[in-house]
């Protein structure tokens, strides 16, 4: 009942179209994967740190 349907997504981004125009939108996607490809990657280091053994040190 609640699901999104095609015509929702249709409508939407002629919305997001109209607010961001047809320039910026490229740019705002590139931006954003770029973002999220740093995230993850701070995520994994995080996740690889925590998981080192304590008599380990990164400091040389």
């Amino acid at each position: 009942m609640n699901a999104l349907k095609p015509t929702h997504l249709i409508v939407l981004l002629v919305v997001v179209l109209v607010l961001f125009g047809a320039k910026r939108l490229p740019d705002s996607a590139r931006s954003l994967g770029r973002s999220l490809r740093i995230f993850k990657s701070e995520i994994k280091e995080l996740q690889e740190d925590d998981n080192k053994p304590s008599g380990e040190s990164t400091d040389k």
